[in-house]
């Protein structure tokens, strides 16, 4: 099996149909991200197949029982190289996505990608989830937002939560030290307006990694005061 074939058998293990298109849009990202890393750090993985299956997989696994769909508002925060968010438009182009970073060099990358790849419905955002989070025009305004393994689960969440609408979801992609830093996090959940749903367990191919998706349903408005301001949520996280 190539690569590509890979990547097609992955992608529609989670129930998204595929189309060349699609495939050829990830080899370009794939080759853009590359090129871009040699002047600046955006990932540490470089051969295609370790791409196709630890970004691109992982990233679209975020699909996985239903809690993003076509058609819905979605932030990524501290996106980096785009993931999940890119990975996820790609496959699912009606999504209204945001990505956020607080480093400029990373949304000029990310808009050469989306303009490379025609991505449209793409909001760029450069600055921190700590300012933005409290900024009227993106508090509370998103059916989902998404963060992958970026920072500490109750420093994600304090990130995360207060752009997320009532009724919408925190979805957190994390590693094997999901259970544990699920406890640690049970303060975070409660302060902030959420009820934990379910941790999915991702079987990725070719690969022996164990990465698990945590949800999160927002059910009550998050307090004004929080995200507390920049610097505060890591060095003092909800516990």
């Amino acid at each position: 099996m190539n690569n590509i074939e890979l990547l097609k058998n992955g992608i529609e293990g989670f129930n998204i149909d595929t189309n060349d298109s699609m495939l050829e849009k990830f080899k370009i990202y794939r080759e853009i991200l590359v090129e871009w890393n040699k002047k600046m750090n955006l990932t540490g993985i470089e051969d295609e197949k370790e791409v196709y299956i630890k970004h691109f997989l992982d990233s679209i696994s975020a699909v996985k029982n239903g809690y993003i769909k076509n058609g819905m508002s979605i932030i990524d925060v501290g996106t980096g190289a785009g993931f999940p968010g890119i990975p996820l438009k790609i496959c699912l182009d009606s999504l209204e996505l945001t990505l956020l970073d607080s480093l400029n060099k990373r949304i000029n990358f990310l808009e050469e990608v989306s303009r490379v790849l025609e991505l449209d419905n793409i909001t760029f955002i450069h600055g921190r989830a700590e300012d933005f989070g409290k900024n009227e025009d993106y508090r509370e305004k998103y059916d989902v937002a998404t963060a992958r393994a970026v920072a500490g689960l109750p420093i994600l969440m304090e990130f995360c939560v207060p752009f997320v609408k009532v009724g919408g979801y925190f979805i957190c992609l994390k590693g094997p030290n999901a259970n544990l830093e699920l406890e640690e996090s049970q303060k975070a959940i409660d302060v902030l307006g959420l009820e934990y749903i379910e941790k999915i367990d991702v079987e990725l191919p070719e690969v022996d990694l164990n990465h698990n998706i945590l949800v999160f349903k927002k059910v009550m408005e998050t307090p004004v005061k929080y995200p507390r301001k920049a610097g505060k949520p890591a060095k003092n996280p909800i516990k």
